[in-house]
């Protein structure tokens, strides 16, 4: 399954990995925001969340190492990339309804 898809099928949740401050300045809607430093304390909660993950940033890099560290526990997940192109697969998919 490929992160268009997932997002397109609503199968997944977008967790943002960038600081809350960046997060507060335009992040996809119903995204959640866990910034890179704490995905290790937040395991538990990215573990019992609808899966896949689609992780996103600002370009890709910390949403990379986020979906390196959480890959080898076992978590389906995605590095997504930028949170702009995340949210313009999502803007894509509530266009065609």
């Amino acid at each position: 399954m490929n992160i268009e898809q997932i997002i397109k099928e609503k199968k997944g949740c977008i967790v943002d990995v960038r600081t809350p401050e960046e997060f507060r300045g335009g992040h996809v809607a119903g995204s959640i925001n866990i910034p890179l430093p704490e995905i290790n304390s937040k395991i538990e909660v990215l573990q019992a969340m609808h899966g896949p993950l689609i992780l996103c940033c600002a370009s890709g890099g910390r949403s990379g190492m986020a979906h390196s560290f959480l890959s080898r526990l076992g978590v389906e997940c995605y590095n997504g990339g930028s949170w702009m192109d995340v949210n313009y697969l999502q803007t894509l998919t509530t266009d065609t309804k």
